[in-house]
């Protein structure tokens, strides 16, 4: 046995030390990650219901707007809700009713718009369709449709301009 090993020493193990081999340095790069916010339906409607009332389902405003969105008469009429003040401000489903509604009559609207424009810059505000509604919203989708073929910026009774809603409530997901 011991011949074996000898042998096997001899001719097996080579007689020049194992040159070692540097392993190669690797660069760190530092990797930043980017937190994406998924806003979704909810948000939205939570954030625009904050922006119109505070989300309080109850109030009405100096101009006569109504309930957590702010809905005027001729708004509800358009959407083919008959009721009463009263039963409207009472009616918190009724509300999330009347915006569903409108969000889906200016979507279809503005349907053009949001395909030909959606991700897209005009005079710097980019274009999403949740900006879009929550502008419509504001200021009808007459408003939007003349902003974006003229530039004319249509404001509220309290100054709020379109483009600010298109900026503030841009990036929603809707899924409608």
């Amino acid at each position: 046995m011991r011949t074996f090993l000898l042998l096997f020493i001899l001719f097996v193990v080579p007689s020049n030390p194992i040159e070692l081999k540097q392993i190669p340095k690797t660069e760190i790069k530092e990797v930043k990650e980017e937190i994406i916010e998924v806003k979704g339906m909810n948000e939205f409607l939570y954030d625009i219901g904050h922006q119109e009332s505070g989300n309080r389902y109850f109030i009405v405003n100096q101009f006569g707007y109504m309930g957590k969105y702010q809905f005027g008469k001729s708004t509800l009429k358009t959407l083919k809700i008959k009721v009463t003040k009263e039963a409207f401000l009472n009616s918190p489903d009724l509300q999330e009713y009347a915006m569903q509604q409108l969000l889906l009559y200016n979507k279809k609207r503005l349907q053009k718009y949001i395909d030909k424009f959606d991700g897209c810059k005009i005079d710097g505000i980019l274009i999403t369709e949740s900006g879009l509604l929550a502008a419509a919203h504001l200021g009808g989708a007459g408003s939007v449709r003349k902003w974006i073929r003229s530039g004319k910026i249509k404001e509220d009774g309290n100054g709020v301009k379109i483009t600010t809603y298109m900026q503030r409530f841009s990036g929603y997901t809707l899924y409608l």
